[in-house]
């Protein structure tokens, strides 16, 4: 079965260790993507921006991500659902672009626009440290507070060309300003139940109704801190907080997002090339084929065709 991976990390990983898209010894590359039958992968252009200057290290990593893309034949850019369609047709996986950190932005609405044009359809407004847009969950001082001015100027212009807007790392306040303002779905790429993990990077059943309401989606994470596991996130436990999703927010919520080569703990699914693991585990639970498709990836489809530009 086909699937829409929602969040990884490895152009990260790929810039500072130099290896290649095409096979490394990380969690994604295209060599796995293609056993595990992949239609689409959300990159992401993680910055740590306590670090640099988050601008400048993004562009140095999207030029390095991009050679690598370029010279395989078998992925290519993705930014709406017809190059979706068109990539899958010709054998190709689709290569979805994301910012995790949007101080990349640096506060001006213009490099939004350029972020549009070198193809980035997907930003996590915030990461562990406050921003020009608002503040993250990590801190739990910040839990309450909300977006920014700058924050609710760019929920607009995100709707308006086509960019994603995602709430995984966000504070509660910062989800409720996004659902509030938004005119289009919103996501949450790699987040998971605080009601079965009490973790301030999960998201509350309030906020996985409204999500649901939205028309928006939310990917499974991996990372066992979020999990509720110490050292190895194991499938049964990825599938109780899917359980607990659909109970509260439907069947249409639910999707895949990783977080591989963001994570550092063992997982079952040990790389994207055993998915068949999470269809095995779930078919011997009694679900359906309609219900395995819309979490491996009809229900991210359906987001990118509402959302992207």
């Amino acid at each position: 079965m086909e699937f829409i991976d929602l969040h990884c990390d490895v152009p990260s990983r790929i810039y500072y260790e130099n290896k290649q898209l095409r096979k490394n010894d990380f969690s994604v590359d295209i060599e796995k993507l293609k056993k595990g039958n992949a239609m689409a992968q959300f990159f992401a252009f993680f910055i740590e921006s306590s670090k640099c200057k988050a601008r400048d290290e993004f562009l140095k990593m999207y030029a390095k991500f991009m050679e690598e893309v370029n010279k395989n034949s078998e992925i290519a850019l993705a930014k709406n659902i017809k190059d979706l369609y068109k990539n899958r047709n010709e054998g190709k996986i689709s290569a979805f672009l994301t910012i995790e950190e949007g101080a990349v932005l640096d506060g001006n609405i213009n490099n939004l626009y350029d972020a549009y044009e070198k193809g980035i359809r997907l930003i996590t407004l915030t990461w562990n440290y406050e921003n020009e847009i608002g503040y993250p969950s990590r801190n739990k001082n910040f839990i309450n507070k909300g977006l920014k001015e700058f924050g609710i100027d760019l929920i607009t212009e995100m709707n308006r060309l086509g960019i994603a807007i995602d709430v995984s790392h966000l504070s509660d306040g910062g989800f409720y300003d996004v659902i509030q303002n938004s005119k289009f779905p919103i996501l949450a790429s790699h987040s998971n139940s605080r009601s079965i993990t009490n973790h301030p990077r999960n998201l509350t059943d309030e906020m996985i109704r409204l999500l649901g309401n939205n028309g928006g989606i939310m990917g499974l994470n991996y990372c066992a801190e979020f999990i509720g596991t110490k050292k190895i996130t194991a499938i049964e436990d990825i599938v109780n907080h899917m359980q607990h999703i659909v109970n509260v927010g439907g069947e249409d919520i639910i999707a895949l997002g990783s977080d591989f080569d963001g994570i550092e703990n063992e997982v079952e699914i040990n790389n994207p090339g055993e998915m068949y693991k999470l269809i095995n585990a779930l078919e011997q639970k009694g679900y359906k084929e309609d219900f395995i498709e819309k979490l491996f990836y009809k229900n991210s489809e359906r987001f990118i065709k509402d959302t992207l530009k």
